[in-house]
């Protein structure tokens, strides 16, 4: 990635803080679609391993990257894992018309079923269930509620008829199944993922932190790693998740599936208030702008729920068939990147994005972030400029959602890419520096470059002494620009003789 302090910067910070996370598919995966796509808005890009080979991921994180160096601007990319898919067996002609009260079968005869009973290829469904446990099959369109439960034997009854067909997905909200949320396809994807250095991997049918903690520990440091919460089980033991998840991503699709419908809400303003509390970011996923995979234009619904999303806090939202296969990607973006810009316009969104507290913790880098917002609306500071090397001061000063302009200097390339999830952050790869007055100078070059603030204006530097010491940060510091110091830094006065 370029480096260069002394020409103005091809890609200026978004006015927007909320950042948009767009899954590439079919519909988006050229070079000219995913370029308009960054042109439009977009922050970071999802490739979802439920669908496409590896050579097909490959050439999209290629496209991406290469895009990357000719912007200059850190670009993320999060691999989704498809996680553990369970479905029903196969039946004789097809399918068979279940009927409201009906006793039905599931057992572990590899046989064709038919009306009375079929197969169930997962052991631990056998293992998990237990009389009064509700399966859903068809994303819910089917209900049966178990009477009996054997090692090799399911017996239910039918509460909620239609057809049946081979191999529906069957979901199984009330219980927390023995399995792993890592199948042997998610281990392969892993490493693959790995292998090509994507910065975050998303991890589904999360149901414990033990689930999480395995996946850290296959990560092993090489990405951050963000807890999908789709399932009751995660939202009873979120705490415990977020503690061990980099980020968390509210997954409604499984979780309206799981849930009644009029439950989701509440339980998305639970879990994105969680998150926002300990700092973690959070991205709020599924059927945003679901109409707009065939139409041009959102309904008024959908507008309103992005739009809530985004007074909440959320640091992400997220589009998925939208972008991916649907016939008006750009489209898609370009209105949730309006939908954003207003919001954050509205005079009351500060105190709305506000409502939910973050009280600092007890370490001197918390004391700073809380500060640092502070001191903005005091000395009317037009920009935060922070130096950080692992993102961690960033996340801090993210968690206080300040109203200000947040450029994030980095000389960890790993560390920019990551932050493309985090509210309000512009993350640009720089060198790092070596003295306090070279730090005030930098801050002061890179505002102006990138276009935070102007001559007149204050900005606030936050930094850690002694520099380049990861989780060091103990400095605060106000300085007012000049107009001319941009031009004359280009003019070789006041430049390091390595730069």
């Amino acid at each position: 990635m370029p480096n260069s302090e002394t020409t103005p910067s091809k890609f200026t910070p978004r006015t927007r803080k909320v950042r948009i996370l767009a899954t590439i598919g079919p519909a988006s995966d050229s070079p000219e679609m995913i370029r308009k796509l960054a042109e439009a808005g977009v922050d970071a890009f999802r490739l979802n391993m439920s669908h496409g080979n590896h050579e097909d991921h490959l050439r999209r994180i290629e496209t991406i990257r290469a895009l990357e160096k000719e912007l200059d601007r850190p670009t993320t990319i999060l691999a989704d894992l498809q996680g553990p898919k369970l479905r029903v067996g196969r039946f004789v002609d097809g399918g068979a018309m279940l009927e409201n009260g009906q006793t039905f079968v599931f057992d572990r005869d590899e046989t064709p079923g038919d009306a009375t009973r079929a197969n169930l290829p997962h052991k631990e469904i056998f293992q998990g269930v237990e009389p009064g446990t509700r399966l859903l099959i068809d994303d819910g369109k089917i209900v049966q509620r178990v009477v009996s439960a054997t090692p090799d034997r399911i017996e239910a009854v039918v509460e909620v008829g239609g057809r049946i067909s081979n191999n529906k997905g069957l979901n199984v909200p009330d219980v927390v199944l023995p399995l792993a949320a890592l199948t042997e396809k998610d281990r392969a994807d892993l490493v693959f993922a790995l292998e090509q250095g994507v910065d975050w991997i998303a991890l589904s049918f999360v149901q414990r932190p033990e689930d999480v903690a395995e996946a850290r520990r296959l990560i092993a440091g090489k990405a951050a790693l963000l807890a999908k919460i789709e399932k009751p089980a995660a939202i009873e033991r979120l705490e415990g998740i977020l503690e061990l998840a980099d980020a968390v991503m509210v997954a409604r699709g499984d979780l309206g599936v799981e849930l009644p419908p009029e439950q989701v809400p509440p339980f998305q303003k639970r879990i994105v208030e969680a998150a926002r509390r300990l700092g973690r970011p959070v991205v709020v996923a599924t059927q945003m702008l679901e109409s707009m995979i065939t139409s041009p234009s959102p309904t008024r619904a959908e507008v309103s729920d992005v739009a809530t999303a985004v007074y909440d806090g959320a640091d992400a939202v997220m589009l998925s068939a939208e972008s991916a296969s649907g016939s008006f990607p750009i489209e898609a973006v370009t209105i949730m990147d309006r939908i954003g810009t207003t919001v954050e316009a509205d005079p009351s969104y500060s105190a709305r994005v506000h409502f939910t507290e973050t009280l600092p913790e007890s370490t001197t880098a918390d004391a700073i972030a809380h500060a640092v917002n502070t001191m903005v609306d005091t000395v009317s500071a037009a920009a935060i400029v922070c130096f950080t090397s692992s993102g961690s001061t960033a996340r801090r000063l993210s968690r206080e959602r300040p109203a200000v302009p947040m450029l994030v200097l980095t000389p960890s390339e790993k560390t920019a890419r990551r932050l493309g999830l985090l509210w309000g952050a512009h993350a640009v790869r720089t060198r790092d520096v070596a003295s306090f007055e070279e730090m005030i100078a930098k801050a002061k070059r890179m505002a102006l470059r990138h276009g935070i603030a102007k001559g007149g204006q204050r900005i606030i530097i936050t930094a850690g002494v002694p520099f380049g010491t990861p989780g060091s940060t103990n400095v605060i510091h106000i300085v007012r620009l000049v107009g001319d110091e941009l031009d004359r830094y280009r003019s070789g006065e006041g430049r390091r003789p390595a730069e």
